[in-house]
């Protein structure tokens, strides 16, 4: 298969009969640790992915924005009134009309466009499509309306999009990630102030893998569990009179005043998730990589019994990853689908994803896809 920047300008082309003016990328995200602990004001550690979503785009001289899919083989035409009106411009294209929202809400001077959109960043699960998707067209809108806009506001209006338009409740991670991570780094992002430090994660070099294995149980939040688990966290907050449960540091005082046991288990997870995570940036920043399993495997335990946000298809690739010899392993992203990641010695990439294989194939499960990922460069112009 060509390539996804190919595939991009070939769509441009093919959609618009012209070549585009250029190709902005940005990438998906696998989150190392820290799961629905970024709403609650915490702390995150995720890295960019290779895979990317590709945007060719050309300015138009007046205020309306075509868009082609690759993935969907049509193009979605909508004006200044519908991208003003958010939920207006529905599905797919809602992420690329909610951009173009976002900015001219901040005055920014948006300009119309004409855009093709390619991507190898697997939909549904749980990889961040979505905010690779924004990322890339915020990118590319910056660019060639050469607008002024601050690299680190950039996340910011990328979520805005996503919550405000496109009515989804996400925290800020998955665009920070998918703007700001550097090559080579994990992103450790403090999502109240969201200082963000560039930590190191070569595994190659320690002789490592982060296998990531698509359960292919497809990643399904937006009908209403997230939202529900976000609500329970904030309402736990409000109880114990606190900002967000960030600010929580007694935690057995914390559950004894809590009034039911649901709400104390949501709070616990989110509180000892946001310790692994701390503890995982002082290992990494130390060099002793392969420490960082233990943490991998309790935020997965952590995620399954008291957040209960994952499905058979996941806990079995955990555990089977961890009985062919993973130094950790863990869901990944929002939950009830999607992803797992596992951290295994370079070598044994293949075997350790051969059981997991075996594992689903034993219990009639659909057959699992992986790849080994290597932490990749945030959204820019390739083109």
């Amino acid at each position: 298969m060509s390539s996804v920047p190919s595939r991009a300008a070939a769509g441009f082309s093919s959609a618009f009969g012209a070549e585009p003016a250029g190709l902005w990328a940005a990438p998906g995200r696998v989150n190392l640790i820290g799961e629905h602990t970024d709403y609650n004001d915490g702390f995150v550690l995720p890295f960019a992915l290779p895979h990317r979503v590709v945007v060719g785009a050309t300015a138009r001289p007046e205020p309306r924005w075509r868009v082609w899919s690759e993935q969907t083989g049509e193009t979605v035409e909508f004006g200044a009134a519908e991208a003003d009106d958010p939920g207006r411009v529905e599905g797919w294209a809602g992420y690329v009309a909610g951009v173009v929202w976002t900015l001219r809400s901040k005055g920014y001077e948006v300009p119309g466009a004409d855009l093709a959109v390619a991507s190898d960043v697997p939909a549904g699960a749980g990889l961040s499509s979505s905010a690779a998707l924004e990322s890339a067209v915020l990118t590319a809108l910056a660019d060639l309306g050469d607008l002024s806009v601050p690299v680190e506001e950039r996340p910011g209006l990328a979520q805005r999009a996503e919550n405000d338009y496109v009515g989804m409740p996400c925290g800020i991670m998955d665009q920070s990630a998918s703007i700001r991570a550097e090559a080579g780094h994990a992103l450790f992002l403090d999502c109240r102030s969201l200082d963000i430090e560039q930590i190191p994660f070569d595994v190659a070099s320690s002789g490592l893998a982060v296998l990531v294995v698509d359960t292919r149980a497809p990643h399904r939040h937006a009908g209403g569990e997230y939202a529900t688990r976000r609500r329970a966290c904030e309402e736990a907050a409000a109880l114990l009179g606190v900002a967000a449960l960030r600010d929580v540091h007694d935690l057995d005082k914390a559950l004894a005043a809590l009034p039911d046991d649901v709400m104390r288990r949501r709070v616990r997870h989110v509180v000892t998730e946001n310790q692994r995570v701390l503890d995982t940036v002082e290992l990494l920043r130390a060099g002793r990589v392969r420490e960082i399993g233990p943490l991998l495997t309790a935020s997965h335990a952590s995620m399954r019994d008291d957040f209960e946000i994952t499905v058979p298809e996941v806990d079995l690739a955990v555990s089977t990853a961890l009985s062919a010899g993973a130094y950790g392993a863990r869901m990944t992203g929002g939950g009830f689908g999607g992803c797992v990641l596992a951290l295994v010695d370079a070598a044994d990439t293949e075997r350790v994803a051969a059981a997991v294989a075996a594992a689903y194939a034993g219990r009639g499960f659909t057959e699992p896809v992986w790849f080994a990922a290597r932490p990749g460069a945030g959204a820019e112009r390739i083109g």
